[in-house]
């Protein structure tokens, strides 16, 4: 292990997992953020984000002694010879990536840095970052050493997957020393894959863009499904027993690809790409092939919604995945304002969502489950929180006025041949539906 303070800079989700599974593995470690506020949180121990486990890990790093926070550049760097980048990179509505923003963070602790610093960068950024900075800032202090490890982040499992990597990934710049990052990253994981910074960067965008690419034609694939008769659940069984594609592909129909990151690095491809004259059509599909797979859930409740005088509907979990309260860029909140625009009454229950932000005035809050669908037309299981597991054929059929269900990724089979209900999910045909007068 190393002896050397590391610092953590940048506290949201990424940055607060790193910053509380270091100081648990034994590191002396200071997370840095300029939001006074997200630092005043967690100095209380009180993580701004949602994530099983953080709240305990970082009470438990800060009574140890090895965990603080600060707003203070001087104070964060006075001791440390890592600064580990953690932010958690900023996109747009169209998937745009601000990587300026992460620049200008950076260049703020420019000056604070120690001589022989190791700067470690974790945040979702463009090919050729790391070098850029390594080349810009070594022109002052050749003394500054660079690396990039790409985020690994799984909201829900994060704390779990930080300390129990498959693999971590490392790129390293000019003369980097290795043996200060094996140290760093030895109570988590042997196996390395080092390369250079530039193809660390890549790796993360070509993984990213995989899996974008898998769910999207997946996706496709269900649509077809539908059409033609065939049950796109069989259809996945059939490809994971091919052993070239495999048991844990990306290849179950569900929902459209949200929350931003799958999508940043297929932006990243594609502005690589373009910036050199190439053209990239597979890469850009995907993108096109997801916004036709966003209309799927709102054309399916639009349906089922036919005949209704008042139209209701329940929509089960907003946020963009189980086991986090992020709401940005969730599809199910996409969905929840294309329906109201319709006309449709929205109640809404989320078991990490206690209060709605401005722009969503129009949905409901439940309190729980039966309230959301009491006196619903239809129901949307957007988020496929573990809690919705437990619900059963007589709960919607008991409060719903019309029980009928959307279950995007086939997350509650055993209610799939309830002759009392419709049951509808991607990649099956929708069911004939009675319509009430």
């Amino acid at each position: 292990m190393t002896d050397e303070t590391v610092c953590v800079y940048g506290l949201w989700h990424l940055g607060g997992v790193t910053a509380a599974c270091l100081a648990d593995a034994g590191f002396q470690v200071v997370g840095l953020d300029r939001d006074e506020r997200c630092v005043a949180e967690l100095q209380a121990g009180r993580p701004p984000i949602a994530e099983p486990g953080l709240a305990e890990l970082v009470q438990g790093g800060l009574e140890s002694g090895r965990l603080s926070f600060t707003s203070d550049p001087t104070t964060a760097l006075a001791e440390a010879g890592i600064l580990w980048v953690t932010f958690d990179t900023p996109v747009d509505e169209d998937d745009r990536a601000d990587v300026d923003w992460v620049r200008a963070q950076l260049e703020a602790v420019r000056p604070h840095l120690r001589s022989g610093t190791l700067v470690l960068v974790s945040s979702q950024v463009p090919v050729g970052f790391t070098a850029g900075l390594e080349h810009a800032w070594r022109q002052t202090d050749p003394s500054l050493q660079f690396a990039c490890t790409p985020e690994n982040l799984r909201l829900g499992r994060a704390i779990e997957v930080f300390r129990n990597p498959e693999r971590v990934v490392l790129g390293t710049g000019e003369g980097t020393d290795r043996e200060r990052l094996v140290r760093l990253f030895a109570p988590f994981s042997e196996q390395i894959e080092w390369m250079s910074s530039r193809s660390a960067e890549m790796t993360k965008h070509a993984l990213n863009g995989f899996l974008a690419l898998s769910v999207a034609y997946t996706n496709e694939l269900a649509r077809i499904c539908e059409q033609i008769g065939a049950d796109a659940s069989e259809v996945e069984r059939g490809l994971r027993s091919e052993p070239r594609i495999g048991r844990r592909a990306y290849v179950s129909p569900g929902p459209p690809l949200a929350g931003g990151t799958l999508l940043r690095d297929i932006g990243f491809l594609g502005q690589l790409a373009a910036e050199r004259g190439l053209a990239s059509p597979v890469v850009d599909a995907v993108r096109t092939s997801n916004r036709l797979h966003q209309e799927w859930a709102f054309g399916r409740a639009m349906t089922l919604l036919d005949g209704a005088e008042r139209p209701r509907a329940a929509i089960l979990g907003l946020t963009y995945k189980p086991g986090t309260d992020t709401l940005r860029r969730s599809a199910a909140v996409d969905l929840a304002r294309a329906l109201l625009d319709r006309g449709v009454r929205i109640s809404a229950f989320d078991p990490a969502v206690r209060a709605l932000p401005p722009g969503l005035d129009g949905i409901r809050l439940a309190g729980d489950a039966d309230d959301a669908l009491a006196g619903a037309d239809v129901a949307i299981l957007a988020t496929p929180w573990p809690e919705f597991r437990e619900l059963t054929a007589d709960q919607l059929v008991r409060t719903m006025a019309r029980p009928r269900l959307i279950d995007q990724a086939g997350f509650l089979p055993h209610l799939a041949g309830d002759p009392r209900l419709v049951y509808v999910r991607v990649g099956q045909p929708l069911p004939p539906v009675r319509i009430e007068a």
